[in-house]
C-alpha cells in the first residue's frame, strides 16, 4: 500500500513528504497562518459538500429485527380461525394463519396463499390455485387438502363454528395438488372475503375427533401458514400468560421485519394500562376513551380507526306504538346532542353517523345519501316537528296526543262522542351496562326531556340484555351497536326475515322494497350496481326512521415504539391492525439509492 501511494505522487508530479516540510519552513509566520487557515476552510467545505452528496444519495430501508410486546385484555382459548371469539383469539390467530386470499391496509382484497383464482362467468364457480413452494411453519407443504378439510370442518356442524353461516350452500372439490373449486348455489358478491378464513394444517389436525376440536391442546399451539409462528408459550398454573411470536422466514408475503412479537395477556383494563406505564409492554388496545385521552395527555403515541360500529337509538312498534307517529321519531333524532354525546363520552374518539351504513364499506362512500356535517341537537326544531305533529305539553310537562279513530272523528260532533283516549309522549329505553352505552343513554334521556318526554332508562348486564331484552324484543328503545364486518351483514340487521331471534333486526323493520334490494346486493357481482342498490337503500331507511344513529367509535391503539409502516385506516375489527404487519419495521438501514430499488 505504502508503494502504491508513492508510485501515484510521482506520476501526478506531487510534491513528496520532505518537499512539502521544506516549503512550509519557507513561509513566514504571516504567510503560514494563512495557508493554515486556508487548508481548514477547504477541508471545512469539502467535508459539507461531501455530506450533503452522501445525504441527498442516501436512503433509509427497512431492515429486520426488534421486539414489540403487545398487551391484551383476556387469555387465548382458541387460536383457531374456524373457532375464534375473543378479541384475543382473533389477535393471535390473524399472525399464526393465512388463509387464500387477505385483505390490505386500505380494505381491498389480494391473493395471500393463492397464486390467482377464476371466477365463473354465472358467479356459481371459483377456481383458486395456490402458490407454489407455500409451507406451514412444521415446513410442511400447504396443498389442496388442506384447503378441502378446513372447508369441510367449518361445515361440520359438530364443530360449530361461528364461520359456518358463510359457507352453508357452499361445494368444495379438489382438482389437483395446487387447485381447487368452489361450487355456490347461487352468486353470493361477498365469497371472496370467505377466502380470507384461515387454512388449517390437515396433517396436523387429522387425528382430532371432531368431537374434541374444542378442547384440543392444538387449539392453544396453533400451527399455521402466517407471518407469525409460535415459539414459547409461559404459563402461570397452567394458564397462558404470555406468548412469543417470532416472524416465520418462509411467510408467502415475506418475512416480517419485526423479529419478534410477544403477548402478554391481563385481566382488566387497569392491569392493562398500569402495565403499559411500567414498560412492561409496548402497545394496547381495548381501552376506555377516559384511558385514551391521560395517555395520549402524558405523551404516548394514539393510533385512531371509526370501527363499522353504528351505535344508534332502535324503535319497537310493536311495544311502543307511538313509534309508528314518525313525527316522534323525528323529533328524537333532531333533539340528541350527538357531538356533546361524543365529545363527553367519548372524549373526541369517535364520529356522529346518520346512516345505517359504516365509512368502512369504502366503495359506496361516494353513494350517500347525506354528507352534510352533522349539527348538534336542536331542541327548538324537534318541539316545533312535535307541536306541528299534534303533541301538546300536559299538564305535568309530558306531551301528549289525543287517538281518534275515524269512526270517533264521525262521532265527534254528536252527543254520544266517545271520552277521547291520550297518548303520552313516555316510553322505557333499554342498554347496557357498559359504561360508555349507559352515559351516552342518560344524556339521550336528559335531551329528550327538553322537548316534553318522560324517559326511564333501563340498564342491564350485557349477558341479562341480550337473553332477558333483545332475544325476546322486550324494549320500547334500543340503545344498542350494529357491528357491520361485511356487506352481508346488512340483510341480518335490516332484512324482515330477521325480526325474531336469532334474526338482528333489532328495529324489528319491515319494508318490502329493502327485503328486494338487499337480497339483490347479496347476488349482484357488479360494484356499481351495489353501489346504486345500497343508495335506495339508505333512502328507504331515511324514510321510514326505523332508528336515530348517533355515533360511530374509533378503535384506539396506543403505541409507545410507534413502529412504522402501521396503517388501521380501514378496520373491520380490531385484529386487523395486523393486516399490514409484514410492512411494520423498528429498525433501518442506510444505502445509497442506487442499490435501494433491489432492497
Amino acid at each position: 500500500m505504502k508503494r502504491f501511494w508513492q508510485d501515484l505522487i510521482r506520476r501526478l508530479n506531487l510534491p513528496n513528504k520532505e518537499e512539502v516540510k521544506k516549503s512550509l519552513k519557507s513561509l513566514s509566520k504571516r504567510e503560514y497562518a494563512v495557508f493554515i487557515v486556508s487548508f481548514l476552510v477547504l477541508l471545512t467545505s469539502t467535508v459539507i459538500i461531501i455530506s450533503k452528496i452522501n445525504k441527498n444519495f442516501i436512503v433509509e430501508i427497512p431492515t429486520w429485527g426488534g421486539e414489540i410486546r403487545e398487551g391484551v385484555i383476556g387469555t387465548p382459548r382458541f387460536i383457531n380461525p374456524l373457532l375464534q371469539f375473543s378479541d384475543t383469539d382473533k389477535d393471535l390467530t390473524a399472525l399464526v394463519y393465512s388463509g387464500l386470499m387477505r385483505r390490505e391496509p386500505n380494505g381491498s382484497l389480494t391473493a395471500d396463499l393463492a397464486e390467482r383464482y377464476e371466477i365463473s362467468k354465472d358467479g356459481l364457480s371459483y377456481t383458486v390455485t395456490l402458490k407454489e413452494n407455500i409451507v406451514f411453519h412444521d415446513k410442511e407443504p400447504v396443498t389442496a387438502d388442506d384447503v378441502i378439510f378446513t372447508i369441510e370442518r367449518v361445515k361440520d356442524n359438530l364443530i360449530k363454528s361461528p364461520k359456518k353461516i358463510n359457507w352453508d350452500g357452499v361445494t368444495v372439490l379438489k382438482l389437483d395438488e395446487r387447485r381447487v373449486e368452489f361450487n355456490l348455489k347461487q352468486p353470493y358478491a361477498s365469497f371472496l372475503d370467505n377466502l380470507t378464513l384461515g387454512i388449517m394444517p390437515y396433517h396436523v389436525w387429522k387425528d382430532i375427533s371432531r368431537d374434541q376440536w374444542n378442547f384440543s391442546n392444538l387449539n392453544i399451539e396453533a400451527v399455521g401458514s402466517g407471518p407469525y409462528k409460535i415459539s414459547e408459550i409461559k404459563k402461570k398454573s397452567g394458564i397462558p400468560r404470555s406468548y412469543e411470536l417470532t416472524a416465520f422466514k418462509n411467510y408467502v408475503d415475506g418475512k416480517p421485519f419485526v423479529r419478534k412479537i410477544t403477548f402478554k395477556f391481563y385481566d382488566n383494563e387497569d392491569g392493562l394500562v398500569k402495565a403499559l406505564l411500567a414498560d412492561k409492554v409496548d402497545q394496547i388496545s381495548s381501552i376506555s376513551p377516559e384511558n385514551a385521552l391521560r395517555l395520549e395527555s402524558a405523551g404516548y403515541h394514539v393510533e385512531t380507526a371509526v370501527l363499522p360500529r353504528i351505535f344508534g337509538l332502535f324503535f319497537n312498534q310493536n311495544q311502543a306504538p307511538l313509534f309508528t307517529d314518525k313525527a316522534v321519531i323525528k323529533a328524537i333524532g333532531e333533539a340528541i346532542n350527538k357531538e356533546r354525546i361524543i365529545e363527553e363520552v367519548l372524549r373526541g374518539y369517535g364520529i356522529s353517523v346518520d346512516s345505517p351504513l359504516p365509512s368502512s364499506l369504502i366503495e359506496y362512500a361516494s353513494f350517500k345519501a347525506s354528507d352534510k356535517k352533522l349539527e348538534a341537537g336542536s331542541i327548538e326544531e324537534a318541539n316545533k316537528t312535535l307541536d306541528e305533529a299534534g303533541w301538546k305539553i300536559g299538564e305535568d310537562g309530558i306531551r301528549e296526543k289525543d287517538k281518534i279513530t275515524k269512526i270517533e272523528a264521525k262521532l265527534a260532533k254528536s252527543k254520544t262522542a266517545p271520552k277521547k283516549e291520550v297518548s303520552r309522549l313516555e316510553f322505557s329505553i333499554s342498554t347496557s351496562d357498559i359504561p360508555e352505552l349507559k352515559r351516552a343513554a342518560e344524556m339521550i334521556q336528559e335531551d329528550l326531556a327538553k322537548i316534553g318526554a318522560k324517559v326511564e332508562l333501563r340498564v342491564f348486564e350485557t349477558g341479562a340484555l341480550n337473553q332477558n331484552v333483545i332475544q325476546p324484543r322486550k324494549y320500547d328503545a334500543l340503545f344498542f351497536g350494529q357491528v357491520i364486518n361485511h356487506e352481508s351483514d346488512l340483510f341480518a340487521f335490516w332484512h324482515s326475515s330477521q325480526r325474531s331471534d336469532p334474526g338482528l333486526n333489532i328495529a324489528l323493520y319491515t319494508n318490502a322494497k329493502v327485503d328486494k334490494l338487499l337480497e339483490s346486493i347479496l347476488v349482484t357481482l357488479d360494484k356499481k350496481e351495489r353501489a346504486k342498490k345500497y343508495l335506495e337503500f339508505q333512502e328507504e331507511i331515511s324514510k321510514d326512521v326505523p332508528a336515530v344513529f348517533v355515533y360511530s367509535p374509533y378503535f384506539i391503539y396506543i403505541s409507545q415504539k410507534n413502529p412504522k409502516g402501521l396503517n388501521i385506516n380501514n378496520l373491520k375489527g380490531a385484529s386487523d391492525r395486523f393486516l399490514g404487519i409484514s410492512n411494520w419495521y423498528l429498525k433501518t438501514d442506510s444505502i445509497w439509492k442506487v442499490f435501494s430499488a433491489s432492497k
